[in-house]
């Protein structure tokens, strides 16, 4: 007798069953909606790329050299499937530049790999879901993509969120004020955890990680630390930077974003200059952005990205600008499924017609096609057990409307509509059914 093996997922992978499947999905599909209203075109890149492709802009000892899955293939050649969505990018636009009409927008949905330790909501696989506008440096492309993050996430059905948004080329600014440029990455590193270990550990760090002064240390903090009301913190900008042509560039360009905001009519309060936000790497160099959930802080950031002016670097001698954003849409769907925000749907279509009569089959897959025919998906139930084992079946799957009828609903050619929501019934002839499924699916 051959070997039963156990069946089981590798640590950090997971299944993705109908009910997580189907949100996300239909996540994916507003996404795709959203980034072509804009003008943004799709893009697919190989999973595997050369090893020396993905660590090109990486620096020695990076933690995400630890959690590449690397391996030699079949030819003998040092490879590791893509850990993130930009790297490919890079090596793409490098590559294909000739052939490609600037300003370049993009997006791009697909799985990801990195062998970090597994936690809540994070795992070792996972759905990037990335847009981005290379080929220009004006902060109109920046503005955009902060309204596709108000887009996004909007369409995907949020109204309580904030778009938090910072811009390098003030820090930056500061440090060449301060003397101490060429420590900006150690700085970065300890700047991106402020929001979580609060100033006077990151002052601590600060001091004990750089080689800088206590003062200079303070006066870094002290700039993230700014608060008020976005109005507010610009005008503190402008008199603490109005002999640093550097930094006033980069709060010029959010005075910009804040005025497209109010313009296009976005809440005052969804978009917020927060000068905590650095994202740690070192090779943003102008807008940095952050969303967050309200009321929903242990999902963390949902959406972030930045602008990196010389992300081809390492591929080709031509600069090539660029902005762009990515959406954590797995680890959103599983913080949802956690705190109970996703809908138990195990089916992808509203409707069910179940079998009373097995000769009145082909009379029910007539029905369904043309509902099919209506954009109303349905499915039919395949044999005729028992009622109660049907009503069982569209309860567990999640069917919003159900159609029964037998050998006298038919001769009298009507349906009997079910609200499986509201658990009422109404009784119309076929020609009302299309209206009254519509009404009962436009029903929140």
């Amino acid at each position: 007798m051959a070997k039963i093996i156990e069946p089981r997922t590798l640590r950090g992978f997971r299944d993705y069953p109908p009910e997580l499947m189907i949100p996300r999905e239909r996540f994916m599909e507003i996404a795709r909606g959203v980034f072509r209203s804009y003008g943004f075109a799709p893009i697919d890149t190989p999973a595997l790329e050369l090893t020396e492709i993905l660590l090109a802009k990486l620096e020695e000892g990076a933690e995400i050299n630890k959690q590449l899955f690397r391996f030699t293939d079949a030819g003998g050649r040092d490879v590791a499937l893509r850990f993130d969505l930009t790297v490919p990018l890079a090596r793409f636009v490098a590559q294909h530049a000739s052939k490609l009409t600037l300003p370049f927008k993009r997006y791009h949905l697909a799985p990801v790999w990195r062998g970090e330790s597994p936690q809540a909501g994070r795992f070792r696989e996972f759905m990037q879901c990335d847009f981005d506008i290379l080929g220009t440096a004006t902060n109109y492309a920046d503005i955009e993509i902060a309204l596709v993050m108000n887009h996004l996430l909007e369409s995907l059905g949020f109204d309580r969120f904030s778009l938090h948004v910072n811009n390098r080329k003030i820090l930056n600014g500061l440090l060449t004020q301060l003397g101490i440029v060429e420590h900006t990455t150690a700085v970065l590193r300890v700047l991106d955890k402020l929001p979580k270990v609060g100033a006077a550990a990151a002052l601590e760090e600060m001091g004990r990680e750089t080689p800088i002064s206590t003062d200079q240390a303070q006066a870094v903090i002290d700039l993230a630390a700014t608060v008020g009301s976005n109005v507010e913190i610009l005008e503190q900008l402008r008199a603490r930077f109005a002999d640093n042509p550097a930094a006033l560039q980069g709060v010029a360009d959010l005075h910009q974003m804040n005025q497209v905001f109010r313009e296009v009519g976005i809440p005052e309060h969804r978009l917020k200059i927060d000068l905590s936000i650095c994202r740690g790497l070192d090779y943003y160099t102008g807008t940095v952005y952050e969303t967050f959930l309200h009321d929903k802080r242990e999902i963390g950031s949902v959406c972030s990205g930045g602008r990196y002016d010389n992300l081809t670097g390492s591929y080709t001698k031509n600069v090539i600008p660029g902005v762009g954003a990515s959406l954590g849409l797995d680890r959103l769907l599983a913080a949802m499924d956690a705190l109970n925000m996703l809908p138990t749907v195990a089916t992808p279509v509203p409707v069910l017609i179940f079998q009373l009569d097995e000769a009145l089959l082909g009379d029910y897959h007539r029905f369904a096609h043309v509902l099919r025919s209506h954009k109303i998906g349905v499915e039919l139930f395949p044999d005729s057990k028992k009622l109660g084992q049907q009503f069982q079946y569209a309860e567990k799957k999640g069917f919003r409307v159900g159609l029964l009828a037998g050998t006298t609903e038919r001769q009298q050619n009507q349906w009997k509509v079910k609200d499986l929501h509201a658990r009422t019934e109404v009784t119309v002839a076929e020609s009302e059914v299309l209206a009254e499924i519509q009404r009962i699916l436009a029903v929140i």
